[in-house]
């Protein structure tokens, strides 16, 4: 026991950081292929759970590109597993003194059987929309955690200096607001869609069209509060400004996306890149709002946008 904790990382390094950025890319890769499940018919290509067959584990040749695609889908949750414990070994040496990480990395390793549970329910209840709902928003809180874990391993500790003006903190708090309305809308329409994983799945009854509709609206406010933020960083020079362009640039594509797949009647390829869009959006959105305090060793805070063209960036 002694020579295998000798072994784990006493500090954040490299490894470390390499891991915590896995843990992150596989987080959207298994909303991508989650969604792949989906939009193409797949979802009850396993029709039990665990199992995925009542005498097989694997796929067979019997259940054709459905049963491999739901299979595929399946083993990526072990691959996440893997590496969950991996970057849960590499800071838990060190738990005392970065509890944050402690913390972030054990509610992941949390979160995969919670995950397999759910997703066994989805298969049992014969893809529910709603069921398959939830998945998808925890599948988005882990992208959140995954993010802030990136995040801290650079950055450090949370602190309680302010970045940015007070004004500049409540625009972006807003804007994460209306993220979170815009998916949860969207989550609702894709359930009231055609994309239902199996043919014979029932959708959750509401209004389709309407719900396109309510799903734009609170994606619109986002993409105007979005441009207020990056207006007023590449004018004050705040350190934020690297991620209020990238959440603009994302919004931007995600809009375009969304604008043809409705004219387009919900084509599978576009669905499929609107929903990895939406986790990268959420990742873009929670790495702004973690810039706009500083670590525990930054300036102090202040207000006056000169004074903060240093603060926020990347350590060198």
């Amino acid at each position: 026991m002694k020579r295998l904790i000798a072994f784990l990382p006493a500090s954040i390094s490299r490894p470390v950081r390499v891991l915590a950025w896995l843990s992150l890319v596989f987080q959207v890769v298994l909303i991508g292929t989650g969604g792949a499940v989906r939009l193409t018919g797949s979802g009850l290509g396993c029709p039990t759970w665990p199992r995925c067959t009542d005498a097989s584990f694997v796929s067979t040749p019997e259940m054709g590109i459905h049963g491999v695609i739901e299979f595929a889908n399946r083993m990526l949750t072990f691959v996440l597993a893997l590496i969950v414990i991996a970057v849960f070994l590499a800071v838990v040496r060190y738990w005392r003194e970065r509890r944050d990480l402690f913390v972030l990395t054990l509610l992941q390793g949390l979160s995969i059987p919670l995950q397999a549970v759910i997703g066994g329910i989805t298969v049992l209840t014969g893809l529910n929309p709603f069921i398959v709902g939830l998945h998808f928003v925890i599948s988005i809180l882990l992208v959140v955690n995954a993010t802030i874990l990136v995040y801290r391993v650079y950055r450090g500790p949370r602190g309680d200096r302010r970045t940015v003006p007070l004004w500049f903190m409540i625009v972006a708090h807003t804007a994460s607001l209306f993220v979170a309305i815009t998916v949860v809308v969207g989550i609702l329409t894709t359930g009231s869609g055609p994309h239902a994983g199996d043919e014979k799945t029932p959708r959750n009854g509401l209004d389709a069209e309407l719900l396109q509709h309510f799903h734009s609206w609170p994606a619109y406010v986002l993409l105007a509060l979005t441009m207020v933020l990056v207006v007023a960083a590449l004018v004050g020079r705040l350190g934020v400004t690297r991620w209020a362009l990238a959440l603009l640039a994302i919004e931007a594509v995600q809009v375009v996306v969304g604008l043809t797949q409705a004219r387009l009647g919900l084509p599978p390829l576009l669905v499929g890149i609107h929903m990895v869009l939406a986790a990268l959006l959420v990742a873009a959105m929670t790495a702004l709002v973690l810039s706009l305090r500083s670590s525990s060793n930054a300036p102090e805070s202040v207000d006056d946008p000169r004074e903060l063209s240093s603060v926020g960036q990347p350590r060198r």
